[in-house]
């Protein structure tokens, strides 16, 4: 059984930082590319990041490049996101997403186990 378990939400002031990591048992993790989304109240879940099987390949959302850092240790089954520079806007519920494939697509439907969520708050 695949287990996707996000940690290290919070609130934190404008201008802060925070760092997501997503834990990954219960599959092989180093083949496959892993994400993060998010979803504030009243939208829909959006792409923020995606990294490849192995480390070589990254992709962000346009609102969040040059100010989020997505990462993995493949030796601790573990992909993280560091967030600087937060804004208001960036407050939502993110979420950890294993991907098909070794890399590809960021679109919601390519990926095929999501954790529960860590909710991150950005005060103004």
């Amino acid at each position: 059984q695949v287990q996707v378990v996000e940690s290290g939400g919070g609130l934190v002031q404008t201008g802060g930082s925070l760092r997501l990591s997503c834990a990954v048992s219960g599959r092989t993790f180093s083949n496959y590319a892993m994400g993060w989304f998010r979803q504030a109240p009243g939208k829909e879940r959006e792409f923020v990041a995606l990294i490849s099987w192995d480390d070589n390949r990254t992709l962000y959302a346009d609102s969040v490049k040059g100010r989020f850092t997505i990462s993995r240790d493949n030796a601790k089954n573990t992909v993280y996101l560091q967030m600087n520079s937060l804004k208001p806007e960036d407050t939502a519920v993110y979420y950890c997403a294993t991907h098909s494939a070794r890399w590809g697509s960021p679109a919601p439907v390519e990926f095929d186990y999501w954790g529960q969520g860590t909710q991150i708050t950005v005060s103004s």
